[in-house]
């Protein structure tokens, strides 16, 4: 069966995504190949061992992301506290959501964008979304 190991984003400044990504979700950089025209890194999530490919083109500061692009995902055991995190790191993230059907609580949630303009939903741990 196939395994899902990793998504690619590009990035415009490479230190401060890696930055990033290791302050806020405490992803590890597992891999670093650097090229002549490009570097590629990987930050590995401990949990699931799944990585994203963080692809450095050297010159290029700005990506479009077309019409396509929505957003990747992290599950936490504390929505309020991860919140409260990302703002005492200086970030800006989206007021928590809770999303409903009818009475019944179907997500807790947030949103985040990083360096590059990505959307990251930040789920509470629950139901679906383990």
């Amino acid at each position: 069966m196939p395994k899902f190991i990793h998504t690619m984003i590009r990035v415009g400044n490479l230190d401060k995504s890696i930055d990033f990504y290791q302050k806020v979700f405490g992803l590890q950089q597992s891999h670093r190949l650097d090229f002549d025209d490009f570097s590629l890194v990987y930050l590995r999530d401990l949990a699931s061992g799944a990585e994203i490919e963080l692809t450095w083109n050297k010159g290029q500061t700005s990506y479009t992301h077309g019409s396509g692009y929505g957003h990747f995902a992290f599950a936490v055991d504390d929505l309020d506290i991860s919140h409260a995190k990302i703002l005492d790191l200086g970030y800006e993230p989206a007021p928590i959501k809770e999303f409903k059907r009818g009475n019944d609580l179907l997500a807790r949630f947030f949103f985040l964008v990083d360096p590059d303009g990505y959307k990251i939903e930040i789920l509470q741990r629950d139901g679906h979304y383990q």
